[in-house]
């Protein structure tokens, strides 16, 4: 097995290189890197950055002047219509992908390499990126399509349609998406087995070994877990999201407030260490403002995927009354991702401050994110019998992150490959290969004791491209983001109709507006 696992490896190994130079372009540029604190930034950041930019200015900081408003359309007591989820189904699966196990390890990761500095520098981000999910939010629900009784679009939709209505734009940003997200899914597996085998520890009081036979169930058992549910179509995915992700942010809220409860003198610290350092950070991260910077603002935008448009599947299947209803509620969703998670993520990483310690070796143990992450925790609570207890909530906390990510990969699959086809066979394929062929896959190279590295980098790849492909749309599509906006202002949040701002559709129509008026 080892050997078929290690030629996969190679196979993809050529992919290391091109991938790395994308994601660092222009950095890897001698004459780019000197240039003082833009050297830091690739262009993919850039881009990411200077989308959020754009349309917050662009749009009068609508991510700010819509909060409430988008709050209100959370509302459990919205009905749902005869078509697709309620804008708070639609906003906790798309939660499910967002918060993942990058809440916790890319937040440490961050830390780690520019300090407490960095958080500011997300909150920074979080801003500018609330603008660009609200505005690929709505472009989602202007270009979405009827599918029986829900609803299908996201990025693969909108990016046909803003470049001229090409179906072979549509189908290739299909294809180039099924392959990053099915080979995303291993990688959340082995985060889901990262957590199981630290609450494990707990238990026994030991490390223990991939050859036990507990992992081997552990394997069996979310196979089991995520074919239900795939197979169960969209429907299912949003009703295992609607119990969730409510759960798993609540005890993760829970757990982390109880730490600071414990630590409260250490609150005004960790404040001034993040504004701060912000600015002028410590020597032990290496004391560049540029560094800080840069590992803050990257953390959050791979964090909240606004502009990558890897989201806006769930955007695209609420039933609103306006596009513009479902852009508030996609940007609360970056506000709680980076905001709120990740910060408080931050909070235990910065005040627990184990680089601190005299016993611990910092350049060795910062390496490992989710050790210097649970080095933290014990920190914040030595000699107690919390210790424990708190390791394994918050070890539990990191698999949901991962396992509700899981399952968001595999839903986006579906919905995206609606764009292909929406044939039953197709669609059935599409869940055999994350249910029966990804998710083992991940389970078994964790069984291997191996990681892929290479396979994950193809990942990677696509990832990027998507970026250099996603927000040039959203650039070129601004128009009818621009004219959704002023259309919802104008008309006071009354029943959308497409053609109003010049758009073809076969949801927003002018007969479904007057129906809609009847009721």
């Amino acid at each position: 097995m080892d050997g078929i696992f290690n030629a996969v490896d190679q196979l993809f190994a050529g992919v290391v290189p091109i991938s790395n130079f994308l994601w660092d372009f222009p950095t890897n540029y001698e004459w780019y890197a000197s240039i003082p604190i833009l050297g830091q930034y690739s262009l993919g950041i850039l881009f990411l950055l200077g989308c959020g930019i754009y349309f917050t200015f662009k749009l009068g900081f609508v991510q700010i002047k819509g909060f409430k408003t988008g709050l209100k359309l959370l509302s459990p007591k919205r009905k749902k219509g005869e078509t697709g989820t309620t804008p708070l189904q639609a906003f906790l699966i798309s939660m499910g992908g967002r918060v993942g196990a990058g809440n916790i390890v890319g937040v440490t990761g961050a830390i780690s390499l520019g300090g407490p500095g960095a958080i500011f520098w997300m909150w920074i981000s979080a801003l500018f990126g609330m603008a660009t999910a609200f505005s690929e939010a709505t472009l989602s629900q202007i270009f979405k399509e009827k599918k029986g009784n829900e609803y299908v679009g996201g990025f693969t939709f909108y990016i046909q349609k803003i470049w001229k209505n090409k179906i072979w734009v549509g189908t290739a940003m299909c294809v180039m998406y099924l392959i990053y997200n099915l080979l995303s899914i291993p990688v959340h597996t082995f985060h889901v087995f990262t957590a199981a085998s630290s609450i494990m520890n707990v238990f026994v009081g030991r490390t223990t070994d991939v050859s036990e036979p507990a992992y081997y169930i552990i394997a069996a058992v979310i196979i089991v877990v995520i074919a239900v549910i795939a197979f169960g179509g969209i429907k299912n995915a949003v009703s295992f999201a609607d119990g969730a992700v409510p759960f798993m942010a609540l005890l993760y809220l829970a757990i982390t407030f109880v730490l600071i409860l414990l630590n409260l003198d250490k609150v005004p610290g960790f404040f001034a260490a993040v504004f701060v350092q912000a600015f002028k950070p410590q020597s032990i991260f290496g004391g560049v403002f540029g560094v800080t910077l840069a590992n803050g603002l990257k953390r959050a935008l791979l964090s909240n995927e606004a502009g990558m448009g890897t989201s806006t599947q769930a955007s695209s299947i609420a039933d609103q009354n306006h596009p513009c209803e479902q852009g508030f509620v996609q940007a609360i969703g970056v506000f709680v991702d980076t905001i709120v998670i990740c910060s408080l993520t931050g909070f235990i990483v910065s005040a627990g401050a184990i680089w601190e310690d005299k016993n611990i070796n910092w350049s060795e143990i910062s390496l490992d994110k989710i050790g210097t992450f649970l080095a933290s925790i014990r920190a914040l609570v030595p000699g107690t019998k919390l210790d424990g207890t708190v390791v394994v909530i918050v070890a539990l906390c990191f698999g949901l992150f991962a396992f509700t990510t899981l399952v968001c990969d595999l839903t986006y699959s579906e919905i995206a490959a609606n764009k292909i086809s929406q044939s039953k066979e197709f669609i059935r394929f599409i869940r055999v290969l994350g249910a029966f062929i990804f998710v083992p896959l991940g389970t078994l190279t964790v069984l291997a004791g191996l990681q892929l590295d290479n396979l994950w980098t193809v990942s990677d790849l696509i990832n990027i491209v998507l970026v250099f492909i996603n927000v040039p749309t959203l650039i070129i599509g601004r128009k009818y983001v621009i004219a959704a906006y002023n259309d919802y202002k104008m008309s006071k949040g009354k029943r959308f109709v497409a053609a109003d701002i010049g758009v073809d559709s076969d949801v927003w129509t002018e007969e479904a507006a007057l129906e809609k008026k009847a009721e």
